[in-house]
């Protein structure tokens, strides 16, 4: 193999590949990239066992096809730090040679036979259409509240529903549910499927594009997802996560009495404000609500007391006091994009609900303060 590249672009297809790859495995090549230069240009391929990403990069010259296979953390740190406009990349059997105006680099790889490739997406395999731009935005609606590390698996990703025309996604950690709607086209069925969180974490990464086109499509305990066309297209597939979702639709509160609309940017920044003045015991805080205004306030011992006011022009119900933790609410007002939200309650020991529209719902356990 011998080819010249764009280093920028480059740059950016090792980036996006290098989020697959194994960060530790008993096997070599779960941490390699898998470079194949041919007529079409490059392609960059990577796996760790459970998911899998093929990128093809056009801006290449390929003076003579090949393939090689080289630790990921070898090869992007050397062209990253590369100052050149282009860069030369030559096999020597199982060693790459790496080439800039003033610099050569000898990384040395595994033999290509060793990697296990990555699931190609079967022709007869069913799914639906999203934008990019759409899409992106409701991952980033739910991923945050996944739960990192439980023994409940199932929570671990993100449930991924299809309806006919309607797609929603639904994601949480026990303690908060973020669910978010939109729209999607396609042919195919019903879709049900539990995404793992790193596979919407590189999902999200690849779709930089806005006007891409993504296909969906799953096919047994399998799932793809086709960003784009042509020589710069990207397939990432992944297998699902096994279980069943929690019945999410139960513990979204029905009967909230009491309402309120903030402006998100006003309500997010004194929540950040109060949040100053907490730590690892006293985490949360209190909300009291009264016509007309809002007051925060937190203390922590041996660090000190804060109480943030906010005008509120509307609520509606009687005066009340709960907690929460300050985190867990700016989580969410980061991800919306709207003017307002608008934020329905009960009582101290009930969940409250953030809601932006008719597409997204946050709901969040209280806290119980001293």
């Amino acid at each position: 193999m011998k080819i010249v590249c764009d280093r920028a672009a480059l740059v950016d297809a090792l980036a996006l590949t290098r989020g697959v790859v194994a960060a530790r495995s008993p096997s070599p090549v779960l941490t390699c990239l898998k470079l194949s230069a041919g007529e079409e240009g490059l392609s960059i391929s990577a796996t760790d066992g459970e998911a899998g990403i093929s990128l093809s990069l056009g801006s290449v010259e390929v003076r003579e096809a090949g393939e090689t296979l080289v630790p990921a953390d070898r090869l992007e740190p050397v062209i990253r730090s590369l100052d050149d406009d282009t860069v030369s990349l030559e096999t020597e059997k199982s060693m790459l040679h790496v080439r800039g105006e003033h610099s050569h680099f000898k990384i040395f790889g595994y033999e290509v036979r060793e990697f296990p490739g990555v699931p190609q997406l079967p022709e007869d395999a069913e799914g639906f259409s999203i934008g990019a731009a759409a899409f992106r935005s409701m991952i980033g609606r739910t991923l945050f509240a996944t739960a990192v590390e439980n023994s409940r698996y199932a929570i671990s990703g993100v449930l991924l529903e299809r309806r006919a025309k309607k797609l929603r996604m639904v994601a949480t950690d026990g303690r908060r549910l973020a669910m978010t709607r939109g729209e999607c086209g396609g042919d195919g069925g019903d879709l049900d499927a539990i995404v793992p969180g790193k596979t919407l974490t590189v999902l999200s990464r690849l779709l930089v594009d806005p006007e891409a086109a993504v296909r969906v499509s799953r096919q047994g305990s399998r799932i793809w997802f086709l960003v784009g066309e042509g020589q710069d297209a990207a397939c990432l597939s992944s297998s699902l996560v096994e279980g069943v979702f929690p019945p999410f639709e139960d513990v979204i509160p029905k009967d909230q009495d009491k309402r309120v609309s903030f402006d998100i940017a006003e309500f997010a920044g004194a929540v950040r404000r109060a949040a100053l003045l907490t730590n690892e015991e006293s985490r949360g805080v209190r909300m009291a609500f009264t016509p007309g205004r809002l007051t925060l306030s937190s203390r922590a011992p041996e660090a000190g007391e804060a109480e943030i006011e906010l005008d509120i022009e509307s609520y509606e119900g009687e005066p009340l006091e709960i907690g929460f933790n300050p985190a867990q609410l700016t989580d969410a007002l980061k991800v919306l994009d709207g003017p307002e939200v608008v934020f329905e309650l009960k009582s101290p020991n009930k969940p409250g609900v953030l809601k932006s529209g008719n597409d997204f719902t946050y709901v969040v356990m209280p806290m119980t303060l001293s």
